[in-house]
């Protein structure tokens, strides 16, 4: 059973909401960059980052390199 909150629902929004927006993409490597993008701007209005963060953040600095910085 999976128990959501708020937080991660408005995560969510914004997520469904850039990808609605844009549409269709040529590829997944640009739906990926485009989900890092609203996701870095996500964290910047965070007073408090979720637990599983730091986790997350390895996982794209492994994924994308240079381009994400832990």
């Amino acid at each position: 059973m999976i128990y959501t909150t708020n937080a991660i629902e408005a995560l969510n929004s914004k997520l469904r909401r850039a990808v609605r927006t844009r549409g269709h993409f040529p590829g997944d490597e640009a739906a990926m960059k485009l989900l890092l993008l609203v996701l870095n701007r996500a964290v910047e209005g965070w007073k408090r980052p979720p637990r599983e963060w730091c986790e997350a953040k390895t996982q794209f600095a492994i994924l994308f390199g240079d381009r994400f910085t832990v």
